[in-house]
């Protein structure tokens, strides 16, 4: 029979059940945490999350455990005012999972609270290695502090102490490195399938645009027209985009922002 961790022994309660909190419970029961319940204003969802943790699970704050040792928000950002307004616990640390919400959310409701901030893309359908995962730590004390890098550094090899305002510049850093590149995966998918030709095709390209990223320098690693200003061939893609407007736009704005990034950085 697996050991329950004697740190936060009275229970985590996970409120949410999406994405991060999905893979963050999951990685906390793997490594021996008690989850207390599960809340989802969506009872279907909760009980879900929850049959895969073998816990409670409720749609009700009001019959959350009230003597938990940890309650992570793991909400949309627009809904944590609301559940931070009507949450009415006994003791606890309070935390959110979001990259642009400040810590400050918290004050004046509750004495112990933080932010855990685990920086990855999350989907329910894939299978995440969360030991890879950084998580960014705030804290309302020191006492806070120790408990969160304790739980972190349980779930991962990489935790860091960043306050609310740098993480709102490291969450706005991501939708640069994740949503906007894949977006424009999604474009390139879109204009292939008008084509009849295979996404299978960029799949390496892709892959090596990554790694390149990763182990280097990203604009030292940059290629393409844009950065040679070849005007030769961005006219030629501009004319192939003259039927989708939305495209030839992105087209042209991110090749003007290459160039003049290139020419700033070689300066």
């Amino acid at each position: 029979m697996m050991s329950i961790n004697n740190n936060f022994k009275n229970g985590i309660v996970i409120i949410g059940a999406g994405n991060v909190a999905t893979h963050l419970s999951l990685s906390l029961k793997k490594n021996n945490f008690s989850i207390s319940c599960i809340y989802s204003k969506t009872l279907h969802s909760a009980e879900k999350l929850a049959g895969k943790l073998n816990t409670d699970f409720t749609n009700d704050l009001d019959k959350i455990p009230k003597n938990a040792d940890l309650y992570v928000l793991s909400i949309k950002d627009e809904n944590i005012l609301s559940v931070v307004n009507n949450l009415n616990i006994e003791n606890g640390i309070v935390v959110h999972t979001a990259g642009s919400i400040s810590v400050d959310v918290f004050k004046n409701h509750f004495k112990d609270y933080g932010v855990f901030y685990p920086l990855q893309t999350f989907s329910k359908s894939r299978e995440l290695d969360f030991s890879n995962i950084p998580i960014c730590i705030e804290a309302s004390n020191q006492d806070v502090k120790n408990k969160l890098f304790y739980l972190a550094n349980c779930l991962c090899k990489s935790v860091y102490k960043i306050d609310s305002e740098k993480r709102k510049v490291l969450h706005l850093a991501a939708v640069y490195a994740s949503n906007f590149a894949n977006h424009m995966f999604a474009v390139a998918a879109d204009i292939l399938d008008q084509a009849d030709i295979s996404f299978d095709l960029l799949k390496p390209l892709i892959k090596e645009t990554v790694l390149k990223a990763i182990e280097s320098d990203p604009q030292k690693a940059q290629t393409g027209p844009a950065v040679r200003n070849d005007q030769n061939v961005i006219k030629n893609h501009l004319q192939m985009l003259n039927d989708n407007q939305e495209f030839e736009k992105i087209y042209r704005f991110v090749s003007e922002s290459i160039f003049k990034l290139n020419q700033e950085k070689n300066k």
